[in-house]
């Protein structure tokens, strides 16, 4: 068979190229520094490194399905399966190297992959009865697995609604205290025009008081002149 009319071949050979770009970008990030430029350099990295978990992810589907369309060995199927494991298990490296918890996480909120011979062990040996339980069983954890997401799900909501009351909080405190401060700044404004006008008052009322006590100073003047030259 030829690789290249492969579809599955194909893809992991295109997912297989991605992941060499990535680590020859991830050794190249050391050289950007920490500007701006290293910035966008690791988001560049991260995603390309979500685009190859999800060829992967696709990987593993078209892989499921290949039996059925494609008549492969069982010894070919487990080695497509390796190199499968193997690929992921260097995007989970790369992704750790870049602190990508998705990837880390991914196993506790969907559970761990399970492979097609570890299902074909697990009902091997049982009659109907005994796959109808264990289906059941399996539908009973992926609701508890579903349930457990909801809760989480539900309890980031909340923390949501909380960081949004306080922001409109703090939203309402800013617009009252800019409301207080143009009162404050109107009346600093109309006691400084009050001020204005009494010390103006205050310099008009002081020059009144000069010309009068002058006035009295020249009448008593020439009082006392009058005086001195009548007893003479």
């Amino acid at each position: 068979m030829s690789y290249s009319a492969d579809p599955w071949m194909r893809e992991y050979n295109e997912a297989s190229k991605l992941a060499d770009d990535i680590t020859g970008m991830i050794s190249e990030r050391s050289s950007f520094g920490t500007g701006p430029e290293a910035q966008r350099h690791s988001s560049a990295i991260r995603r390309k490194i979500t685009i190859l978990g999800t060829r992967l992810d696709s990987l593993q589907s078209l892989l499921t399905k290949l039996p059925a369309k494609q008549p492969l060995t069982e010894k070919e199927m487990n080695r497509r399966r390796d190199m499968l494991a193997n690929l992921r298990t260097k995007v989970t490296q790369m992704a750790s190297a870049l602190n990508m918890s998705s990837f880390g996480n991914r196993d506790s909120l969907l559970g761990p992959d399970t492979k097609p011979a570890d299902d074909m062990a697990q009902i091997s040996g049982l009659d109907n009865a005994g796959i109808v339980g264990l289906q059941r069983q399996v539908m009973r954890e992926q609701d508890e697995g579903l349930e457990k997401l909801e809760q989480t799900v539900i309890s980031t909501k909340h923390i949501a609604l909380a960081v949004n009351e306080e922001l409109d909080l703090h939203t309402r405190l800013i617009d009252d205290l800019d409301e207080h401060v143009e009162v404050t700044d109107s009346r600093l404004k109309r006691v400084q025009k009050n001020l204005a006008i009494l010390n103006k008052r205050a310099k008009s009322g002081c020059t009144c008081m000069c010309l009068l006590l002058s006035v009295v100073g020249i009448v008593g003047l020439v009082v006392a002149l009058w005086l001195i030259i009548k007893y003479l």
